[in-house]
């Protein structure tokens, strides 16, 4: 089954939500951007503000700022609590981002920071509609992946339309789509324009702002009409090579983690 294509209402109240931003400052100003030219002005963040990204510091003070929810994801757990099962190429960027972001007296707003990091919900409810990263079983770290619905396990998407009562919104795989029950997922490329909540369960992934792996390489999030449960996805180009580019100067960070904001994958 498809999602319901409809007309978005101008004069609906919109809302974004935004996930995996990773620290990659030049698209997060750019969605930002984009949210503002729409007047949206309550944002809803999914989590991993942080991990992988060359501009941790700056992602996590426009995040405090601007996002009405903030959920924890994976990577800035991992920030707090140590990288547990990470990639060796992602521990490494988790390391380096802790040394940037501990909180030291000669570093200006380096104690709120990390406090603001520490305090991240696990998960939240709005609208009627579940806030997650991962997963309502696992709500930071389990993925839930478009393969899966033919070659995983059927009791796991059981249990997860189980866990919420509409809608569940999710980031952590990068890969925008709605899963629907049955389970059958509907990627974001195959979705154009506006679509409607038409009684059946979904679980909305909203995509990557600073790291598309969907090979799309534009950032993308997804703007939400609450009163009537319409939602639409956006996707916004940005200065990728200047992202890339500023990793490839910080030994720490492996240049892999540049060059896959080319392709989006």
């Amino acid at each position: 089954m498809s999602p319901e294509l409809v007309s978005s209402k101008e004069d609906s109240v919109l809302k974004a939500i935004i996930s995996d931003i990773h620290a990659n400052l030049e698209a997060l100003i750019a969605v930002m951007a984009h949210i503002d030219d729409q007047g949206i002005d309550e944002i809803i963040c999914l989590g991993d503000i942080v991990g992988y990204g060359p501009n941790p510091a700056e992602c996590v003070d426009i995040v405090r700022d601007r996002c009405r929810i903030v959920i924890r994801g994976n990577h800035d757990e991992a920030l707090i609590h140590g990288p547990i099962g990470f990639t060796p190429m992602a521990k490494e960027a988790i390391e380096w981002t802790r040394k940037k972001l501990q909180p030291r007296f000669w570093k200006s707003g380096s104690k709120e920071r990390w406090t603001f990091l520490e305090n991240l919900q696990t998960q939240d409810t709005w609208n009627g509609y579940l806030l997650v990263h991962g997963s309502p079983r696992d709500p930071t770290s389990e993925y839930i992946m478009d393969r899966e619905v033919h070659l995983g396990d059927p009791q796991k998407f059981t249990e997860i339309f189980s866990s919420f009562d509409k809608i569940c919104f999710v980031g952590h795989t990068h890969i925008p789509g709605v899963f629907y029950e049955g389970p059958h997922f509907v990627p974001q490329r195959e979705i154009e324009g506006p679509f409607a909540y038409d009684g059946q369960k979904a679980v909305i992934n909203v995509g990557s702002v600073g790291q598309p792996r969907d090979r799309d390489p534009r950032a993308c999030y997804l703007t939400v009409q609450p009163d009537d449960d319409v939602f639409q996805y956006h996707r916004v180009d940005y200065d990728a090579d200047a992202t890339r580019q500023r990793i490839y100067s910080i030994p720490p960070l492996n240049n892999q983690l540049g060059d896959r904001l080319l392709d989006g994958f």
